[in-house]
């Protein structure tokens, strides 16, 4: 096996910034009064905008004023961690220099939009790591489907098969695996379930353990 190019999503494996997105969301649940946030939540990991508001709204009714809430949440996110202070997943930087060192394509492939994701990544000093940087509104179909990994792929100049997709969501992982890929869960706020590990070729603990693994397959 040879690893022609890696893809990361971004949020929950390159920052930590599903976590902090979620409690953003839970001072807005707790200030205005709406329950089982938890619940929905959940079901919006690696969701584009678009698909997220459709799942609130489903869920809560359409009269849950889901702009509203999602703009106070945005602007207080923002304010804390932008400028570079978005903390970074334990690893990520020693994968990277690894990547690097080694010659291996990487890119980002996120549901967030391209801009945000730029932003952040250079922000954090990553920037020079990747080589391909797509967001959610680059495609038409997002997660589940794997429109957004295969044209990272195509970018990167890499084969399917030979391209690693590095996720934490439930639906990141669905995207690699019909997409034909290598599909590696790093669980993030999501624990395997019986579907993710039919669906994922490796389930790792951490980044570190991505590194050691691409160091096995690279000695073989």
């Amino acid at each position: 096996m040879k690893i022609q190019a890696v893809i990361f999503d971004m949020d929950g494996v390159i920052f930590d910034s599903e976590r902090a997105v979620y409690m953003g969301w839970r001072d807005i649940a707790e200030k205005y009064g709406f329950d089982d946030l938890d619940t929905i939540y959940m079901k919006c990991i690696g969701c584009i905008e678009p698909v997220t508001k459709s799942l609130f709204l489903d869920f809560y009714g359409t009269d849950f004023p889901y702009d509203e809430y999602r703009a106070e949440q945005s602007k207080a996110y923002h304010e804390k961690y932008d400028g570079g202070r978005l903390p970074l997943k334990r690893g990520i930087k020693e994968l990277l220099v690894y990547l690097k060192e080694k010659g291996i394509p990487a890119a980002v492939a996120s549901s967030t939009r391209t801009a945000v994701v730029e932003q952040q990544i250079k922000d954090a000093g990553l920037a020079p790591y990747f080589d391909v940087i797509l967001g959610g509104e680059s495609i038409e179909r997002s997660k589940p489907a794997p429109d957004i990994f295969l044209k990272a792929a195509e970018l990167l100049g890499s084969e399917p098969h030979g391209t690693f997709v590095i996720e934490d969501s439930y639906n990141g992982i669905r995207a690699a695996h019909a997409g034909g890929m290598i599909s590696v869960m790093v669980p993030d706020m999501m624990e395997p379930d019986d579907e993710m590990r039919e669906k994922s070729d490796y389930i790792l603990d951490d980044l570190g353990a991505v590194l050691e693994l691409f160091s096995v397959i690279a000695f073989r």
